[in-house]
This record gives structure tokens, sequence and C-alpha cells, in this order.
């Protein structure tokens, strides 16, 4: 008790604060409670089990003894009474409560095995000369007790991942508040507050570096499993673990909205999520029901055709029945569900439409948009050319020094590409943007300009050189100009990520196209698509026709659409799978049916091979749920009887119970 009220803690309260967690919680002490509850009930059954065995008339004969013991048989029943009541009580619920709801499966079954038995044994000993078998009463219901307790236990390991998650936030955070640090529950955190993690401590909330520099564990939450660098004006995770240098970070989001609470938020309605799978389980529970209860009827009355007694032919009907309980049915596809989307989220991407992640498993097709897709968004120089002796670093100082005032896009890409080379730039003054031709500013003393190539010309600047070569593949080239003479030029474009020809080289190993679909240049396209060895490239396409591109390249083929999740929306929900990357800490992109948290598109094939693991193991427990059925039937309903092969109900319950054990482990094989 004292660890949960811990545990309450580290989770901050969460039905109120992050509107999860706390829910999750419940939902999984509830298995936790049931798993105790079924726990006890087979406890006291077994203890009650052991006198029904010893007053037993087969049973002592089978070991060579007799008892003479005084109304043997009304202490049977006596016993009998309490295990059906007590031991039974479970199942006799779930039968009342699948009757009422018209959905009859496993409950109907066991419900009705267990009533014909104790039923026929009473009135055996109480009105009719018959044959009892309390004992295989007493054991089917010990059996199917343990049974539940597995599947309890099973579904409880699920849910804890859950539980898990909501434990990754600290309890407190160290505040600045009127120049001290103060401690605050975690829970009272709000947007603007400032907040100190020192070295080896948690984050506690989302917000963004304001001071410091370290290096931070995002495995748990991301799965990246290198430690991210972080400096002032990176964003920081909730729930990640601090390395070595202290940070302070201004929150910038609290509750529902930071990203540990979005994550547990869709794992859960993911796990919660009916697939087609959980479907088709479904539809072969019911005619399981079905075949159980007519397979049990037709068993019963050909016994009885038979010339064998009442009480031969009840027991083969009840084992019947037992034999075809769906309890490992019934969870053979929600434990793989609960399995595999914890297993996603510790591998970087959520699952918020299960339909589409198993159809993942039959892609064929994977479009991906260009810019922040498969490059990084951002200009960055890719090629200098240094005129008037200057060298490239020395250029490049000078051409960051005017750059650094200016918000462009391309300014930015400079200024960036000198600080990756390790260079600081130039000081420079009396900066002035020249509105459609570039900036001026003064460098050690002298005129600089950065202008585009047209602007040159139209100011005279002498000493420009052929700028095809810099140009090629849609390249954007800037010129640097000091006292009216080309000093420099400078060719940016957006870089393409280095791990992206990887993806496309995976996909291309499992037999997947791969296509582009971007707005830019033809030129630009051709040359991306060039270096990555892209199956197709479509160019000049706007955000608006990208859905129906998406939409002609379904005919035949099972699309996936890898984009942004912001312009690319529409063309996410027209694909089969819509898959949105580099989401961030931004998890709530509404048009996809998976998010990718780390900018990587090699996560694609990976979300790929998960779905065809998961879909593969759905399949074997439906197998393994199932396929036993068809040997274990005719022996329950005693076809092999001449042969002395006799299944007792105790006997069709064990065998029951290991299918579903089966199916709980492979569930977890997984992992």
């Amino acid at each position: 008790m004292e660890n949960h009220e811990d545990h309450s803690q580290a989770g901050h309260d969460l039905p109120m604060e992050h509107g999860i967690g706390e829910q999750d919680r419940h939902r999984s002490i509830g298995h936790g409670d049931m798993a105790k509850d079924m726990l006890r009930r087979f406890i006291v059954c077994v203890i009650l089990t052991a006198p029904i065995l010893a007053l037993t008339p087969e049973v002592q004969q089978l070991f060579g003894v007799s008892l003479e013991v005084p109304f043997a048989d009304l202490s049977l029943l006596a016993l009998s009474t309490i295990v059906y009541a007590y031991g039974g009580w479970p199942f006799l619920t779930g039968l009342v409560r699948e009757l009422r709801e018209r959905l009859p499966g496993m409950m109907t079954l066991i419900g009705l095995a267990i009533t014909v038995a104790y039923v026929y044994s009473a009135a055996s000993v109480l009105l009719i000369q018959g044959t009892v078998f309390f004992w295989e009463l007493a054991t089917l219901i010990d059996v199917m007790l343990l049974g539940h307790y597995l599947e309890m236990r099973s579904m409880r390991g699920a849910s804890r991942a859950l539980e898990e998650l909501a434990r990754m936030l600290p309890a407190e955070a160290e505040v600045v508040r009127g120049g001290e640090v103060v401690k605050v529950p975690s829970r009272e955190l709000m947007l603007g507050d400032i907040v100190l993690v020192r070295p080896g401590s948690k984050v506690p909330t989302d917000g963004e570096v304001v001071s410091g520099e370290s290096d931070v564990n995002e495995s748990l939450l991301t799965g990246e499993s290198r430690p991210v660098g972080k400096r002032p004006g990176d964003q920081a995770i909730g729930g990640s673990v601090n390395g070595e240098g202290s940070l302070t970070i201004k929150v910038t989001r609290t509750g529902r909205d930071t990203y540990l609470s979005q994550v547990i938020d869709l794992v859960r309605r993911a796990q919660e999520s009916r697939s087609r799978s959980q479907d088709i389980a479904d539809r072969a529970a019911l005619l399981l029901t079905v075949i159980a209860l007519a397979s049990g009827a037709l068993t019963f009355a050909a016994w009885l055709l038979a010339g064998e007694s009442a009480g031969f032919a009840v027991e083969r009907a009840v084992t019947v029945m037992v034999i075809c309980c769906p309890h490992a049915l019934g969870l053979a596809i929600p434990l793989v569900v609960a399995i595999s989307t914890v297993l996603a989220a510790r591998s970087g991407f959520l699952v918020r439409e299960r339909n589409a992640f198993e159809r993942a498993r039959n892609v064929d097709t994977v479009v991906f948009d260009k810019t922040g897709t498969l490059t990084e968004g951002d200009f960055r120089v890719v090629g200098i050319t240094p005129y008037g002796g200057m060298s490239e670093d020395e250029a490049l100082r000078a051409a960051a020094a005017v750059e650094s005032y200016s918000e462009h896009s391309i300014a930015r890409g400079i200024v960036a590409s000198a600080r990756e080379r390790g260079l600081e730039p130039m000081e420079a003054i009396e900066f002035r943007a020249l509105p459609g031709k570039g900036a001026r500013a003064m460098v050690s003393g002298r005129e600089a300009l950065m202008l585009s190539p047209s602007a040159a010309a139209e100011m005279g600047i002498e000493g420009v050189p052929d700028l095809a070569p810099l140009s090629a593949g849609g390249r954007t080239v800037v010129l640097l100009a000091c006292q009216g003479r080309a000093q420099a030029a400078f060719a940016l474009a957006d870089r393409v990520r280095p791990v992206s020809k990887e993806a496309i080289d995976e996909l291309r190993s499992r037999g997947i196209r791969s296509v582009m679909i971007t707005g830019d240049s033809p030129e630009v396209a051709e040359d991306v698509a060039r270096e990555l060895g892209m199956d197709e490239f479509r160019a000049s396409v706007r955000p608006e026709e990208k859905a129906a591109a998406v939409a002609c390249m379904q005919s035949g083929h099972v699309v996936a659409m890898v984009g942004d999740g912001v312009n690319d929306a529409p063309a996410l929900v027209q694909a089969d799978i819509g898959i949105a990357i580099g989401a961030g800490t931004d998890v709530a992109v509404s048009s996809a049916d998976i998010i990718l948290v780390r900018n990587d598109p090699r996560d694609v094939p990976k979300v790929i091979d998960l779905s065809k693991r998961t879909y593969s193991k759905m399949v074997q427990n439906l197998i393994y749920a199932t396929g036993y059925n068809a040997v274990a039937i005719p022996m329950a309903a005693g076809v092999l009887a001449s042969q002395g092969v006799v299944l007792t109900p105790a006997a069709g319950a064990a065998l029951m119970s290991i299918s579903t054990i089966v199916v709980a482990v492979n569930a977890r094989l997984l992992r």
C-alpha cells in the first residue's frame, strides 16, 4: 500500500493534472484485483477439493484404498455445493451477463458445463439413482480458476506498461522564484515557470532550454538510443533523464499537452481500439459457442441412443463444452495488441489506428514528402567558390557576419553552416536589408554585400563568374561582394538527411517501391531522387494535388504516405496508412494513423516489420486458441471410448487452460 501511495505521487494525481494515468492505474489495479480474487477462490477450492477426492469411490479405487465415512454422499454434495457456488461464481455471473447481452461466449460455456455437472450430480444424490462426478466438477472449477488467474496476470502485465510510463515523471520540480530555487510538486508547474534540472535528474515537464548545456537520455520516450545534446533554444521532454550538465528550462507544456501525457493517451486508445483481427476472434468465439452447444447436445443424445447411462452421456456432453470454451481465444488478440502497442511506443512510433497498423504489413509502395521528411527542411551551404584570394572559411565567416542580423531562410542557412564548421562570424555593423536583393553591412571596415545573382548584375558588381556549375540540381546561389567586386559564391540546398538513403535501401531490400512527391522544381526533385536511389519521383505537385497523386498509386497497391502531418494532411488521410514523421513533441497529428517521434525515415521499415510480426503472432494465437479443438472435441465426445480413451471434464479443462498459457507466452515472445 505504501508503494501505491508513492506511485500516486509520482504520477502527479494524473486524473486532474494530466488527464491520464489514474484511469490507467485503476484499470491496471482492476486486473490485479481480479487476479487476486481468482487466486483466493482457487486456493479455497483446491483445499475443498482434497476431501472431495478422498470421499470419491472412483478415486479410492484408483489408489487401492477404501474409506467408510458416514453420510459420504451428503458430505460430497455439501463440499461440492461450496465449490460450485464460491468457485463457480465468476463463471455463473459471466453466463448471466453474456446471455443478457445476447453475446454467448466463454463464460456461457463454462457456466453451462459446471451447472449441468452440479445439477445432475446433486439430483443423483437426492432424487435419482445416477452417476455422480463431483470430483470432476471440483477439479474442473479448480483448473478454470487457475486459467483465469493466469489470464488476469497476463493482462495486468500488459496494462502495467502504461503505469510505468506515468511513473516516469518526477514527483517534485525545482523552480526558480525570486532568485531562489524552491521545490514544488510537479503537478503545480505552470506555463512560463523556470525549472532547474540538475545532473542525473529527470526533466519534470516539457520545456525550452533557457541556459546550460547537457546530453539528455530520451531513449525510453522516443527510442533514440544515443543521448541528445541540449543547448539554449532546444526542446526538452518531460520524463527524459538529464546527463552531466545542469539545465534551466522554461515550461512550455503542462498536463494533457505534455509529450508523455499524449503518448500514454495514444497508447491507451490504441490498446482499447478494436482491430479487424479482434473482430475475427470474436466471430470465431461466437461460432465456437454454437458448435459447443450443438456438439454437447448431439453427444448427449448419441450416447443415450447408444444405450449408455445418462451420467456417462452428461459427462461426455460436459467435457465437449469445456473443451470448446474460447478462453484462450479471448486473450489471443488483446494481449498481442497491448504488447505490440507498447513496443511501438518504446521504439519511437505511436499507433493511433490499429486497423491501419495491421494493414502496414501489406504495404508495397511508400510515398515520401521531400522537404522535412527526406531532407532536413533547412538551407545549408553545400558549395563555396571563393575569389580574390579569400579562403572558403574566410568567405563563409564574412558572409555569416552580414547575414547574422537577417531572418531570411537563406541567411539562417549560411549562419548555421558557419557554426557547424566551428566558425564564428566576423563582427559586422551598420546592417541594412536590401528588399528583394539581399543585405549589406560593414565588415572589418569594408562594405560587404550578400546578393542574388540578378541583384549583383543589376548593381554592376564586377568579377561575377559563371555560376552554372554551382546552381546545378536547382541549388540556390548567392554572392558575397566587397567594394563592388565579387569575393565568393555560395550554393545552398535543402540537405538530404544522412539516414534517408538507408531507409530507401531497407525498403528496397523488402521489395517495397519508394516514391517521392514534392512541390519543388523537377531539377531539385531529380537530384534528390537520384542521390537516394528512389524508384520514382513527382515534382511541382501542389499540396492539394498530393492526395490525388496518392489515390492514383493505390490502384492495385497498398500505399503508405509519409509526411510532416501538416501540409500533407489530405494525402495522409487518402493513403492506406498515413505516417507522420518529424512530429517531435507534437504527437497529436490528427491526420496520421502512425506517428514517428524521431525525424528518422528509417523508422518506416521498422513500422512495417513490427506490423508483420504482430499479425503473425495474432494468427499463431488464433491457431493455438482454436486448433486443438479439431482433435479434442472428438475425444471429448468419446469417439475413442471403445479403445479405452475417455477424456474427463477435468482433463478437458486442463487442455483448454494449457492452450491459454501457450497463447499468453506466445504473445510475450513478441518482445
